[in-house]
């Protein structure tokens, strides 16, 4: 399995969904196949046909007897029922295949009494390592469509999305807009955490060389909808070049907007030391908006790496030359803390 593991890496550099498979026999490799569907033009080119046409080519014959073959994910029926027409002992997959796998999970052609050959089938071999394959490769493929639907200004930079794969406590889904009145075309990224459906929500305002990432234990309280946007030039949201479009106006006007939109219904607003400003802008051009203001108390932690991780270079750094520099012993509330706000809250707006 760790063979086909290989072959399915070798469909992903190629730009084809990473499924790979090997045939043995007696304990001696055959042959090995990948998925190739998109480079051949061939929509029976995958991985399991691959290898069953070239373990043919090399045993001279198109009857398998006595192999057995190793895959990544479950075989479709088209790909099983040519493992059952080429006579193979065995079939060992990976990762299940909830949307056509033929194996058990959407049909099993192998449990077939009407069918004349048997073959055994064994699954969840290294299911982790082929899931997490896929996983990833379908992630790359869902952020270049995003990327292509919201393309970056001449006058721009974007954080590459890896530089945020190894931050403790953020697994969080990224949440995009771009097409704001007032944004310009520049993308800015958010959290909204917690139900849907909550009859108020906690926006979540961050401080300059801060962003999302100093909410991210309050974003996990249970029943809460958290709204903690990165704004423009920090975090995970685009960075413009220019140090004069970092305005705390301008933000702030961003912000009603977008709220606009997303029509939370009544807010606690929640804020960092740094964002005082900024939640005082808020505060004044929408009144009626805010039930309750909190100060967020800070960890006092040491997290000055995490606020490192969206400027790769001085190149992305014009809003912390505009508005501050990036914070040395800022964390962010501890999980305690943050339950303190949580209840605040809720016992201001109700559960």
């Amino acid at each position: 399995m760790r063979l086909a593991l290989d072959e399915a890496r070798r469909a992903a550099e190629a730009g084809e969904v990473p499924v790979g498979a090997v045939l043995v026999k007696e304990g001696r490799l055959v042959a090995t196949g990948r998925n190739a569907p998109v480079a051949s033009s061939d929509p029976s080119a995958h991985a399991e046909m691959n290898a069953l046409r070239a373990a043919g080519v090399a045993l001279g014959n198109y009857r398998l007897d006595g192999c057995e073959l190793y895959v990544t994910l479950e075989p479709c029926a088209m790909c099983a029922g040519a493992l059952l027409h080429a006579r193979l002992a065995r079939v060992v997959f990976g990762a299940a295949d909830p949307k056509t796998g033929a194996a058990g999970s959407v049909l099993d052609l192998f449990a077939l009494q009407q069918l004349n050959h048997r073959t055994q089938v064994q699954g969840g071999v290294l299911a982790p390592e082929c899931q997490s394959l896929l996983q990833d490769f379908f992630k790359g493929r869902r952020s270049a469509a995003r990327e292509a639907a919201e393309p970056l200004r001449d006058d721009a930079l974007r954080t590459p999305a890896e530089r945020f794969d190894a931050l403790a406590d953020y697994g969080f889904a990224p949440r995009y807009v771009s097409d704001l009145p007032g944004q310009q075309g520049w993308r800015m990224h958010y959290l909204d955490e917690g139900p849907a459906d909550a009859a108020w929500a906690c926006l979540c305002l961050h401080g300059p060389g801060e962003w999302s990432y100093f909410f991210r234990h309050l974003a996990r309280e249970p029943g809460l909808r958290v709204l903690a946007p990165d704004l423009i030039g920090f975090g995970r949201s685009d960075k413009p070049k220019r140090e004069a479009v970092h305005r705390w106006d301008w933000h702030c006007a961003l912000l009603l907007e977008w709220l606009e939109r997303l029509a939370p219904g009544p807010l606690a607003l929640v804020y960092s030391a740094g964002a005082a400003e900024l939640a005082s802008l808020l505060t004044q051009a929408a009144p009626q908006g805010f039930g309750l203001a909190l100060a967020a108390p800070d960890g006092h932690g040491d997290a000055a790496a995490a606020w490192r991780v969206p400027f790769p270079d001085r190149g992305y750094e014009a809003a912390l030359r505009a508005l501050g520099p990036i914070p040395q012993e800022v964390s962010g509330p501890t999980p305690a803390q943050a339950s303190l706000i949580a209840r605040e809250a809720m016992g201001y707006f109700g559960p």
